[in-house]
């Protein structure tokens, strides 16, 4: 029986393509809420200052990667630092609907 000589099958080629993007770097954001304010009032604002945000309390975060919404959850506070749990990953037809 003869042995095949070493060659760079397909499945590695792949996974050296899918190790060369995994070092690069995304921004990822979780968002609590949004408002507006005039200018006067963000001047006015001092420490203790509460502003009203457009989402309720309870109600899923937004994580985006690279300014993309990929996923909601819920805040978690882990070894005293707060965290987000993934609660739901959004679907590719949804992320467009968010383009259009």
């Amino acid at each position: 029986m003869t042995e095949k000589p070493e060659t760079t099958t397909e499945t590695d080629q792949e996974r050296k393509n899918l190790e060369f993007i995994l070092d690069i770097p995304l921004q990822v954001t979780v968002e609590l809420g949004r408002t507006k304010l005039l200018v006067k009032d963000v001047l006015q604002l001092n420490q203790g200052a509460v502003i009203e945000l457009t989402k309720l309390a309870g109600e899923p975060l937004d994580i985006f990667v690279n300014s993309k919404l990929v996923a909601r959850g819920e805040a978690v506070v882990v070894n005293e630092k707060f965290g987000v749990r993934l609660v739901d990953i959004v679907s590719p037809n949804e992320r467009v609907e968010k383009i259009l």
